[in-house]
């Protein structure tokens, strides 16, 4: 999401987007449903599911981490994904330098 704002021109209230989601989510996503998304991330490991699957789930659950979406912990979110795998498939990526 960019650092795009738009003016109202009756209030010349400038609102980032980062600013309008905050609110947005504060309003019509409680805390406690927030909180929940957040720990099933934690938690998350592919268990059975494919890798194709692990990965989707990931991506739906990192929403609710707002730590990992941007670009400084782009190796953050990565150690996490990889330490979801299952142990043979971790096992057959071996060390890769990000």
């Amino acid at each position: 999401m960019g650092q795009r704002a738009t003016k109202n021109a009756s209030c010349s209230i400038l609102v980032t987007w980062a600013g309008f989601r905050e609110a947005f989510l504060r309003k019509y996503f409680p805390a406690d449903v927030q909180n929940k998304k957040e720990m099933e991330f934690l938690g998350l490991s592919q268990g059975t599911m494919s890798v194709a699957e692990y990965a989707a789930k990931f991506k739906d659950l990192i929403r609710y981490r707002p730590h990992y979406n941007n670009a400084d912990n782009e190796r953050s979110k990565c150690v996490k994904f990889e330490n979801g795998l299952r142990q043979e498939i971790k096992a057959g990526i071996g060390y890769q330098e990000l």
